[in-house]
């Protein structure tokens, strides 16, 4: 699809890798809704691009901010293109959860996205060609030490992507899936960043996923995942699953170390 005759509404878009893809895709000649909970940095991105970004502060893992979202598209003047990356994490160990914390990462990275998608579908099936893009994590494909809840919601819009793409085949909405590896943004704090150098495992500025999400979009590939050898592991994890067991062991005592709660 062409960015320019994309019309696009974003979710998550005040903060992290939401952001960069929306400054991303008004630099590129994109028109864009932006849905958000913090209504400063929104300002900041129509205040860059003026004429070319319409606001909505809405929080869409509560019914009312859904409404808030689907009324401004309706104001907006129709889309067809929704990118989902609005989505929380909490890297710890899953004994040091809670009952909470769960049901609100689960609702927020998947119940919440499946609601509005569906409640955007027949916009979107209206128009000539349409996009659907989730933004999902090399850990929606392989499970790893400290993030269970993340993998599990991950894995979950993994599935989410593949089931859909299949059941809108004989439509004109096309569902795509993109997964960075780690990135650079608020929501890996300091202990996540301190454990990757430990480890060496690289992070990405939000800027470079950010211009691979544009050109998934017009390329409108299915699937997209970013990184190596995060992509040769993923493919590992798929054939011979044991052998990442085995790598992961070996990072265990690393990655409890900082999973750990500080006392």
């Amino acid at each position: 699809m062409k960015i320019e005759d994309c019309r696009v509404l974003i979710t998550g878009a005040s903060g992290g890798i939401g952001q960069a893809v929306a400054d991303e895709l008004c630099r590129q000649g994109a028109h864009l809704l932006v849905a958000g909970r913090r209504p400063k940095p929104l300002d900041a991105l129509s205040r860059r691009f003026p004429g070319r970004v319409e606001l909505v502060q809405a929080d869409i893992h509560t019914a009312a901010g859904r409404d808030a979202v689907q009324a401004a598209v309706r104001r907006f003047g129709g889309l067809n293109c929704v990118i989902n990356a609005a989505g929380t994490n909490r890297f710890s160990l899953l004994e040091h959860h809670d009952e909470e914390a769960i049901a609100e990462l689960i609702g927020l990275n998947v119940t919440s996205t499946l609601q509005l998608t569906h409640r955007l579908l027949r916009e979107l099936c209206q128009r000539e060609k349409s996009l659907v893009l989730n933004l999902g994590s090399t850990f929606g494909s392989i499970g790893y030490p400290g993030f269970s809840v993340y993998c599990a919601s991950k894995f979950a819009l993994r599935g989410f992507s593949e089931a859909l793409r299949r059941e809108l085949a004989d439509t004109r909405v096309k569902v795509l899936y993109v997964a960075p590896r780690a990135t650079h943004t608020p929501m890996n704090g300091t202990e996540i960043v301190a454990m990757n150098a430990e480890l060496g495992v690289t992070m990405d500025d939000p800027s470079v996923v950010a211009v691979a999400v544009v050109k998934a979009l017009r390329d409108e590939r299915e699937e997209l995942f970013l990184g190596w050898p995060e992509k040769l592991f993923v493919r590992l994890n798929n054939l011979l699953p044991r052998q990442v067991d085995q790598a992961l062991r070996k990072q265990l005592p690393v990655i409890k170390r900082f999973a750990r709660p500080r006392t």
